[in-house]
Parts: structure tokens; C-alpha cells; sequence
């Protein structure tokens, strides 16, 4: 059929699509238009009406539906346009007409039939009103005595509210004692937004000192109301333990500016802490670099789908991505630039890099993906996701570890969503370098956070709450930030940095170690209802765990006002599975919003039992 391809990790997406197949008629004769085509469904022995909707006419001809063809796969018997299906499964349909003059068009749709199922029951309701532990991971609140200030988790956060902040730094602090050390580097992130502009100093206090010492500092650190990472650096030259402090007490960077203080009456919010151990030494060791000093057809190649156009080609020095038009219908995965690893094989558990410059015409966004040339996200050794600024030139660098082998690597950039208001971008590269890390580095990270669901709390294997939150930053991608909690009866998802990839935000019901498991041999329905602080759109699928084949692959557009929103499977499967429910926020359009927090005051599935 035309116009049928599988794009990037996207399941197979039937579009609907018009194109002249004929010959003219001779003289100035134009070619027909249907219209009304569309993919349906429809339950198997019920009756199909194909033509319901459909028109077609033509210039010269004027109204010619009666003359509309149709053609099934696998076949149907039609009359009048309709037809009884009996066998659940997925028909091709095409569309035809020929006018007077001999031009013929063709439109294509796909008809999906389901088996006959019996009345839809409920088989899961998600409720959020039972009690919940939230882990401090050892963090808890010092506010000296007379001090009019509290701090406590809520709202996914570790969260101060301060009517006045006291007399010195160390009035308030959010303290975590007894972290091991070793002979190694640390480097302590802690995301934090204020509601009014504040300060903050980070300590690292050496427990094991016979006097009070600090291992280092970091002083005067601004909270600003858009969330971001206060970091303190600092080594232990062997075995020991350190007491971490954030202090948001008092603080007066310039005496002689007494203005520029700490001020009253404000809320600070913690997401989370991530603390990084570093050990070893490492180097680059090239494989494979190209300045592109000399054209090399094979060096870049670009592709295009969903009504996008690209090209790519490498002149003077760089490769030049040239992007004619963004896709009409489709995602980021719409638009790919290869540029090619020629002679290198990538080994599962191998440490590598690779490097180059990105210079963007127009702000752009993208995935930049290590993997199979040929068979794409089905070998696959990195994912990472990037961002550039119009006019800006950035150096993309990564190192990762492979997660597969490969033996026809590429790193692949994935373009398909712009920037808003841009409608063509030039994109360039230059000085590519990619190899192997060699040496004994070691990076441990420990991530805490003060949610109530999810991978590493107390609620990870809990069935009435398989609900957890992915974010960017979690693995160290520039964007994307993120908390749930339930209140009230309701889920909470606060999206306090938007992400540049879908992925960036994602909000995930079942994972692997607590999966949503639905039963054989049935349809589901899944109704939600929520709302949104600001209008903000998702994408919405239901995929089962272990493998990317979506039963449900929707966009939901939240608004202000509560909406119910309900999709329903088109196909059954043999046996129990595991599956996860997606929601992926994450786009350029969600980092423009800024905060937003979407409320979902119920989520249900319903069961239709096949008969």
C-alpha cells in the first residue's frame, strides 16, 4: 500500500492519503477529489458502511460518488458501499474514482474489525486516597529554636516555608548525615526553585574531624523561581563520612548591601538530590574522527517522512543538514541524519564517546541516538537528547556505555519537531570524533527524591500504585524535571522543567518491577479524566513491557478545564501481559509553557471480554 512505513520507535501508523494515478483526458481536464475518508472500526458481523461520509466530485463532472470504487485486503464483499465483515483483523481499503476524462485517484484507509466482546466492566479503578510513606533517604529539617519556619515532604518535594529566615545561614537547613566516603571526587546536585529570589550556601562537613571542618563549600548560591541544580564539589582522600547541609537561613553575600539578603514570606522547593562518587582516571582513545575536509556522499546521508523534506551534504569543511520542511503529521523520529561510523563495530558493555559541533540556523531540538544503520531502534547502543539555540554553535558530546552491539553503527540525529514559528532550518557539523573510554573511571550516582510512587520508594511493588515519573535530568540529559503525589483523592504530576524530547517528561503507569498486567482475550478501555494549571499536550500510549508495539498510540490536549478523555483498544492478545501506560510531555511546545501541573481526578480501565 502507499504511503504505509514504520518511522523511528513509532508502531506502524496508517494515514490516509490522496494521490492522481491517472492519465489525462485530454485538454484542460482536472483530476476528481474524494473526500470523507477515514480509518474506522467496527465489530465483527456488524455492518461496515464505507461510503458513510464519503464523497467525490469533479470539476468538470461535478458530483461523482456514484462512481466510487472500493477494494478490500484481505477482500469483503461490498454492496451499496457496505459490506459485513466476519473476521476480527485489519483491512486495507482503497478508494477510486475515475472521472469522464480519464483521471483516476485513489485514497487509502484501514479498516480495523474487533471480535465481538461482552458488556465493558470495570477491572481497574486507580485510587489515591490511601495513606502513602514518602522515604526522606536521610534528609530531614533543622530549624533553630524561635525560628518562624517549617520544613517537611509534600508535593513530591522536600519543601520549606519561610516567614522569616532567622539571624544566620545554619538558621534553617536540609541536612543528610552519615554519607560514606571513599578516596574519590563528589559532586552533590540538589534541584531547588523559591518563590521569590533567595540564597543558599551547600557544606560538606568532614564527621570524622576531631574539630568542625568541612571537606569544601559552596557559598551564596542564588534559588531563582524557575527550577535549577546548586552543585557543591569536593574529595575525600580516603575512607571517612561527610554530613551534607543546605542552608537557607540568613544569608548577606555583601554586608555592605544589606538589601541584598535573604527575604521573608517565601517557599522553597526541592525535587531532588543527586550525589555523584568519582573514582579513577580515563582518556579519550579515537576510532574513528573526520574534519570533512573532502565530500563524501556516504559520510551523510538524510531521510524524510510524514510530508517532511530534508537533505544533506558535505561541502567546505562540514556537513551541511538541510531541512526543506518540518512533517505535517508525525514526531521528531520524522526527519533522520546519518553520519556514518564506517569501519567501526560497538560492543555491548564498552565504554565510548564521540564528539562534534552543532551549529543551528534555527533553535532546534533533537535525539541523538548510537545504533544500527539498518535496523535502528531494534539495535540500538545510546539514546541522548539535545538542544541548540538559533545562531548558536555547540559542542554535543557523550559518554556512554553500549547497551548492544552493533555492527553498522551511525549516530543518528532525529529532527522531526521544530521550534515554534520555524518552518526550515540549515543545520551544520563539524569536527567528528568518536572512540572508546579508556581507564578505570567510575561514576556512582544515588538519587533522592521525595516522591511517593515509584522504582525506589516504598511504594515500588505496591499494584495499587504502579505510577512513577521519568525525567531528562535523571540521566543527565540538559533538560527535564519532574514530581507526582497524590492529594485530595487526585494524582499530581508537576512538570517544573519542561524537557526538548518527549521523553524528557514522561509520566509512567507499570514498569518492570511493578507491572499493569491485563488479561487475555479482551478489549480495554481506558477512561481519564484531568485537568491542567495551563494548556499543555501529550502523547498517550499503552505498550507492552519489553518491547515498543503501542495497543493505544493517542495525543491528549489538557486544558484548564476537566476533561474525560476515553480510548479503546483494537486487538487482543493470547495471555496476560505486563504493559505501561505513557505519558510523554516532553516537547519544545511544553518547555515554552514553563511550570505546569496536570490533576487527574480519576483514571479507570474497563474489560470487554472477547465472546
Amino acid at each position: 500500500m502507499k504511503n504505509r512505513f514504520v518511522v523511528g520507535i513509532l508502531p506502524l501508523i496508517l494515514t490516509i492519503s490522496l494521490a492522481g494515478c491517472g492519465g489525462k483526458g485530454g485538454g484542460e481536464n482536472t483530476d476528481p477529489v474524494i473526500t470523507g475518508v477515514m480509518d474506522q472500526t467496527v465489530t465483527a458481523n456488524g455492518e461496515f458502511d464505507a461510503l458513510a461520509g464519503v464523497t467525490a466530485s469533479d470539476k468538470e463532472d461535478g458530483d461523482i460518488t456514484s462512481m466510487i470504487m472500493i477494494e478490500s485486503s484481505p477482500e469483503l464483499s461490498f454492496s451499496n458501499g457496505k459490506a459485513t465483515p466476519e473476521k476480527a483483523g485489519s483491512y486495507e481499503l482503497v478508494y477510486s474514482v475515475t472521472d469522464k476524462g480519464g483521471s483516476t485517484v485513489e485514497a487509502y484507509a484501514t479498516l480495523t474489525v474487533t471480535k465481538e466482546t461482552g458488556e465493558a466492566v470495570l477491572y481497574k479503578s486507580f485510587d489515591f486516597t490511601k495513606s502513602q510513606t514518602i522515604d526522606s533517604h536521610g534528609w530531614e529539617a533543622r530549624i533553630a529554636d524561635g525560628v518562624s519556619a517549617s520544613g517537611e515532604k509534600k508535593q513530591g518535594a522536600f519543601v520549606f516555608d519561610i516567614t522569616n529566615p532567622g539571624s544566620g545561614d545554619g538558621d534553617i537547613q536540609l541536612v543528610k548525615s552519615g554519607v560514606a566516603l571513599k578516596a574519590a571526587d563528589y559532586r552533590v546536585k540538589i534541584w531547588a526553585k523559591s518563590t521569590v529570589d533567595t540564597y543558599a550556601h551547600i557544606l560538606a562537613r568532614d564527621e570524622n574531624a576531631a574539630e568542625w571542618s568541612t571537606f569544601n563549600g559552596a557559598y551564596n548560591l542564588r534559588i531563582g523561581q524557575e527550577i535549577t541544580p546548586l552543585e557543591l564539589f569536593f574529595s575525600s582522600s580516603g575512607e571517612g563520612s561527610a554530613e551534607l547541609m543546605l542552608n537557607l537561613g540568613k544569608i548577606t553575600p555583601n554586608p555592605d548591601n544589606a538589601s541584598d539578603t535573604t527575604p521573608e514570606n517565601f517557599t522553597v522547593t526541592i525535587d531532588k538530590i543527586e550525589i555523584y562518587e568519582i573514582s579513577g582516571e580515563e582518556h579519550q582513545a579515537p576510532v574513528y574522527v573526520n574534519d570533512f575536509s573532502s565530500a563524501d556522499e556516504e559520510t551523510i546521508t538524510a531521510s524524510a517522512g510524514d510530508g517532511a523534506s530534508a537533505e544533506a551534504a558535505v561541502q567546505d569543511g562540514m556537513v551541511s543538514v538541510k531541512i526543506h520542511s518540518y512533517p505535517t503529521d508525525g514526531g521528531v523520529w520524522s526527519i533522520k541524519a546519518d553520519i556514518a561510523l564506517p569501519d567501526v563495530t560497538i560492543a555491548a558493555g564498552t565504554k565510548y564517546y564521540y564528539s562534534f559541533n552543532l551549529t543551528a540556523e534555527n533553535a532546534q531540538s533533537a535525539e541523538c541516538l548510537v545504533e544500527s544503520a539498518s535496523l535502528a531502534d531494534q539495535n540500538r547502543a545510546n539514546f541522548n537528547g539535545i538542544s541548540v539555540e538559533a545562531g548558536e554553535t555547540k559542542t554535543i558530546t557523550a559518554v556512554f556505555t553500549a547497551e548492544a552491539d552493533v555492527s553498522d553503527p551511525v549516530i543518528r540525529l532525529q529532527l522531526g519537531s521544530p521550534s515554534e514559528g520555524v518552518a526550515a532550518n540549515t543545520l551544520t557539523i563539524t569536527d567528528l570524533s568518536f572512540g572508546t573510554m579508556e581507564g578505570d573511571l567510575e561514576t556512582v550516582k544515588t538519587m533522592d527524591s521525595f516522591m511517593p510512587f515509584g522504582k525506589d520508594t516504598a511504594n515500588a511493588t505496591n499494584s495499587d500504585y504502579p505510577w512513577m515519573t521519568f525525567n531528562g535530568t535523571d540521566e543527565d540529559n540538559e533538560r527535564g524535571v519532574g514530581t507526582i503525589w497524590s492529594e485530595n483523592g487526585s494524582l499530581f504530576y508537576r512538570i517544573d522543567q519542561g524537557g526538548s524530547v518527549d521523553w524528557h517528561n514522561k509520566l509512567v503507569c507499570g514498569y518492570n518491577e511493578n507491572p499493569l498486567t491485563l488479561a487475555a482475550d479482551s478489549y480495554y478501555t481506558v477512561e481519564i479524566t484531568a485537568k491542567a494549571s495551563k494548556n499543555v499536550s501529550c502523547g498517550f500510549f499503552l505498550n507492552p513491557l519489553g518491547s515498543w508495539d503501542p495497543r493505544l498510540s493517542e495525543n491528549i490536549e489538557f486544558t484548564t478545564e476537566e476533561q474525560t478523555f476515553s480510548f479503546t483498544t483494537t486487538d487482543t492478545f493470547v495471555m496476560d501481559m505486563g504493559f505501561e501506560m505513557l505519558f510523554q510531555f516532553g516537547s519544545q511546545a511544553t518547555a515554552d509553557v514553563g511550570e505546569v501541573t496536570i490533576e487527574f481526578s480519576d483514571i479507570k480501565i474497563m474489560q470487554m471480554s472477547v465472546q
